[in-house]
C-alpha cells in the first residue's frame, strides 16, 4: 500500500448500522443534559474533540458521554493521530428519524 494513500485515508471508529437504531436508544441517549448539551455543542461546531467542547465538564467526563454518543449513532468519530474528533450525524438521523433530532436540540428548556 502507497505511505501517502494510507495517510491520507480516514480511519472512523466503529458505530451503529443507522439502518438498525432504534429511536428509544436515540432519545435515551439525548435524554442526559450532559449528553445533549454536547451534542447542541457540535451541531455548532460541525466537528470538535472532546477537549475543545465548549461544556462546563471535565475532559474524561465529556469522552465518556461522547463513547455513549456514538454507540447509540448520534455521533460519528474519526481518528486523526491521537486526536479524536466527532461530528453529529445529523443529516442520517433525519433521514433515519425525521425531524425528530431537529424537535430534541431545538426545544426550549424547562422554565425554572
Amino acid at each position: 500500500m502507497d505511505i501517502a494513500r494510507a495517510e491520507s485515508e480516514e480511519v472512523w471508529l466503529p458505530q451503529p448500522d443507522l439502518a438498525q437504531l432504534d429511536v428509544g436508544v436515540v432519545l435515551q441517549a439525548l435524554a442526559e443534559s450532559a449528553r445533549l448539551q454536547i451534542v447542541r455543542s457540535l451541531r455548532t461546531a460541525g466537528e470538535s474533540t472532546c477537549s475543545a467542547l465548549d461544556v462546563p465538564i471535565k475532559v474524561s467526563t465529556v469522552s465518556h458521554h461522547m463513547h455513549i454518543l456514538r454507540e447509540s449513532g448520534i455521533v460519528s468519530t474519526r481518528l486523526a493521530g491521537t486526536a479524536r474528533p466527532s461530528r453529529l450525524r445529523e443529516r442520517e438521523l433525519d433521514e433515519r428519524f425525521p425531524g425528530l433530532l431537529s424537535a430534541v436540540l431545538d426545544a426550549a428548556p424547562p422554565k425554572r
